[in-house]
């Protein structure tokens, strides 16, 4: 595992947006009410938040996040000297989401900025590729941006990926400072199980046709199109609850750490039953493990801060260690302990 530690930064606040719109799984009539209830039941999805068409993209989303950021936490925008956007679904195939946010939010020409095209694990990457580019340039303050729209790729008829997915973005405000504790990162990846999690047409190894639209009975209650997202459920159950725990376990011996060294465990929020799989596994107790699926869903990358802010916003004015992982597409997955005090986490924006 690539295990290394960066000094010098600590988290200011957090700050999350998701759409208006809201979708209940209790009215997903594509299938049984027996089958509604053992999907809520299994997944722990009981809403989740859609853009619904509405023009609103995942950049729009952050930006909120961050302007509201900014402001609850009296951040001039000059000082702001690196922006960092994680996202698989951004405003255009190029340019860069990043330098429309920056230039979107008057931010300096002397900030740098840059897309990272990760989704599950995208907030623990994106935390340890800011963190260690300010750690090393000693940059004054830095925003980290993620988050997905996945509901454009979710066909409704595909009982298998439709009802888990929820849309938000997550702005992070990180500063320089030299008596912030050290973070410490474990981070792996497994291009092997690229087809577990993938969304087949509309880049470049196989561009859109006619047929990428078309929409195909895959049995089984599955019916979508090869331009939409496509999961398999039982692969990407097994990865999680086989490399996270190891992944955990490993970081807990390098570290000399354990459950009980941490105040909050925060996962990416894929579904319950898996997550409560590994939270077993970890021995971690209830109470330090913190869900947010029940009113968000799968939100990718913004899963584990907008649970931060969801779930944690009034538990966080005291020190506390935390422990994030993320694991998911690509196959991609890592952790991250850091600790926070007084973070600034207003409460979530409605676009």
């Amino acid at each position: 595992m690539a295990f290394f530690s960066i000094h010098n930064i600590r988290l200011q606040g957090i700050a999350a947006a998701v759409p208006k719109f809201e979708i209940s799984n209790w009215e997903y009539d594509y299938i049984s009410e027996k089958e509604r209830k053992l999907l809520i039941k299994t997944t722990g999805i009981e809403k989740r938040r859609a853009v619904q068409n509405s023009g609103v993209t995942t950049a729009d989303l952050g930006i909120a996040a961050a302007e509201k950021l900014l402001k609850e936490t009296n951040t001039a925008k000059e000082d702001i000297e690196i922006l960092v956007f994680v996202s698989q679904t951004p405003d255009y195939l190029l340019p860069a989401s990043s330098i429309l946010i920056q230039n979107r939010m008057g931010l300096s020409k002397n900030c740098m900025a840059f897309d990272i095209n990760l989704g599950c694990s995208g907030y623990v990457y994106g935390l340890s590729a800011i963190s260690s580019l300010m750690s090393s340039g000693k940059m004054k303050k830095g925003i980290l941006i993620a988050g997905d729209i996945s509901s454009i790729s979710a066909e409704r008829e595909d009982k298998s990926v439709y009802p888990l997915f929820g849309d938000a973005a997550t702005a992070t405000l990180l500063e320089y400072n030299e008596k912030a504790d050290k973070m410490n990162f474990s981070l792996q990846s497994d291009g092997a199980g690229y087809e577990a999690i993938i969304v087949r047409e509309g880049g470049l190894r196989k561009p859109y046709t006619v047929d990428s639209f078309k929409v195909e009975d895959k049995g089984n209650g599955i019916k979508r199109a090869p331009r939409n997202l496509e999961l398999d459920g039982m692969e990407v159950f097994n990865f999680s609850v086989t490399e996270v725990p190891k992944n955990i376990e490993d970081f807990f011996k390098e570290t000399v750490t354990s459950p009980d060294t941490y105040d909050y465990f925060i996962m990416h929020q894929a579904n319950l039953l898996m997550n409560e799989t590994i939270r077993k596994k970890l021995k971690f107790p209830v109470e330090k493990v913190p869900y947010s699926l029940s009113k968000y869903g799968n939100t990718s990358s913004a899963s584990i801060p907008i649970t931060i802010v969801s779930e944690l916003r009034d538990k966080l004015s005291a020190p506390a260690n935390l422990l994030l992982s993320g694991f998911g597409v690509g196959l991609s997955w890592g952790t991250v302990s850091l600790k926070v005090s007084n973070l600034v986490c207003p409460e979530i924006i409605e676009l």
